[in-house]
């Protein structure tokens, strides 16, 4: 296998759960936005904490959404509680990145996965409740939004567009935009894991140390969630165990140095730091919870990327699959960097 084949691998057996998840993240975008989701955490109660947290989940918003939403919750006079809880489990998971884990994982991975998103979120939202006192206070002129596409957005509400035509644009077209650039590093990323890289490279690099590096490593950084899971998968596949890729699937998404930096005027120092630390402590415990799992129960963390080669059958859904959605790509790529180049 050549690394061209294993880029191959990948995109057949991502493509046709990210086509999928794009169409439910679509549909979710439709029937559930933040503007919905505001009206039904407004009182800052540890009820609107726990709704906060599992409305986030399934929303697949960008690195782009991600603050402008929770600014939007924040001025429309949501608690700090609710507002973290929702900051913390949308980029953490969404519908389709639990669709590609369940693509390139297995059951397991998939259902811990969104279980430790809620758990993050709603610790990090109650902690916000009982010691966050910030006060937020708009004193700024009301001006449209900086950021295009959600002023775009809200034109496109006014005028009340085709549901199906809105949720594949949506779908298909704005998120893969947003998520396009880190989507193809992760997998490219996971691919040359998979080629360059020696099998059980990782196993011993599995104790509190590794999992500390990944930790401090992940917290600054960015990674869309969809763009963590080949990386993961291709890690495990050397050696890594479930329990640190599971922090890793966690931290990268949840937080980076922008937001941090942002979040400061909308929920305070106090609110980042305990944000901060709900995720670190929470992914930190989960991880070891996920190991202790995969060995009580002598489950051998050999994803379905370990199992996907070629016995003389093709996989014509995912060779299907894989052609429309790296053309999908390559035009969200080519709008996203080229477009701008040649203007």
């Amino acid at each position: 296998m050549n690394f061209l084949e294993a880029l191959g691998k990948y995109l057949i057996m991502m493509s046709p759960f990210l086509l999928l998840g794009l169409f439910m993240a679509g549909v979710i975008h439709v029937f559930l936005n933040v503007e919905k989701v505001k009206k039904f955490i407004n009182n800052g109660t540890i009820g609107d904490i726990v709704k906060a947290s599992l409305f986030g989940i399934p929303l697949s918003l960008c690195s782009c959404s991600v603050i402008p939403s929770a600014v939007t919750l924040r001025k429309a006079g949501v608690k700090n509680g609710p507002t973290s809880s929702f900051l913390i489990s949308t980029p953490e998971t969404g519908v389709d990145s639990i669709m590609v884990t369940y693509g390139l994982m297995d059951l397991p991975m998939t259902i811990f996965r969104p279980i430790a998103a809620f758990i993050s979120a709603t610790l990090a939202g109650i902690f916000q409740r009982f010691f966050n006192d910030f006060e937020y206070v708009d004193d700024a002129p009301e001006k449209k939004p900086c950021c295009k596409k959600m002023q775009a957005q809200k034109e496109r509400e006014l005028k009340k567009p085709n549901r199906l035509v809105e949720i594949f644009r949506f779908g298909y077209f704005e998120l893969l935009e947003d998520i396009v650039s880190w989507l193809a590093v992760g997998i490219l990323i996971g691919a040359a894991i998979d080629y360059f890289i020696p099998v059980d490279m990782f196993t011993n690099f599995n104790g509190t140390a590794a999992k500390l590096i990944i930790l401090f490593a992940g917290i600054p950084m960015y990674v869309c969630a969809s763009a963590t899971t080949p990386i993961a998968a291709a890690l495990v596949l050397k050696g890594l165990s479930p329990g640190a890729a599971l922090l890793f699937l966690l931290v990268g998404p949840a937080t980076n140095i922008s937001n941090i930096l942002v979040l400061q005027k909308y929920i305070g120092r106090k609110g980042v730091v305990i944000n901060i630390l709900s995720i670190s402590f929470v992914s930190l415990a989960l991880s070891y919870a996920v190991d202790f799992y995969y060995s009580s129960q002598n489950l051998s963390p050999v994803f379905k990327a370990a199992h996907h080669h070629d016995h003389g059958q093709t996989d014509y859904l995912g060779l299907l699959s894989a052609v429309i959605f790296s053309a999908l790509m390559l035009k969200a790529l080519y709008n996203v960097h080229i477009k701008k180049l040649i203007k």
